[in-house]
């Protein structure tokens, strides 16, 4: 698969990109180059490849599923310009 100097004005269109036509040509070459390598990618034989999100196996810590509050209203509440029987007063938005 290739892309062509029309093809590479239009993408730049479509991305609202505003490239000179001198870079045309070597735009041109550098989108080519980078399907070729993806073209090459998609070569590699990958029956029997576990997907994976990390390099390192790893198992990711767990904590326990349990509803809190937080435990730090007062530490919150100290940052807030007004409060008022723990929770923030703000002015009146709606009539």
């Amino acid at each position: 698969m290739s892309v062509t100097k029309d093809e590479v004005k239009r993408i730049a269109a479509l991305a609202r990109i505003a490239e000179p036509a001198d870079r045309l040509d070597a735009l041109t070459g550098e989108l080519n180059g980078i399907l070729d390598w993806v073209e090459q990618l998609n070569e590699v034989d990958v029956d029997g490849v576990e997907p994976m999100a990390s390099a390192a196996p790893m198992d990711l810590p767990m904590r326990a599923d349990e509803i809190s509050d937080g435990g730090k209203r007062d530490a919150v509440l100290k940052n807030a310009p007004k409060s008022e029987e723990g929770f923030f007063v703000v002015p009146k938005s709606v009539e």
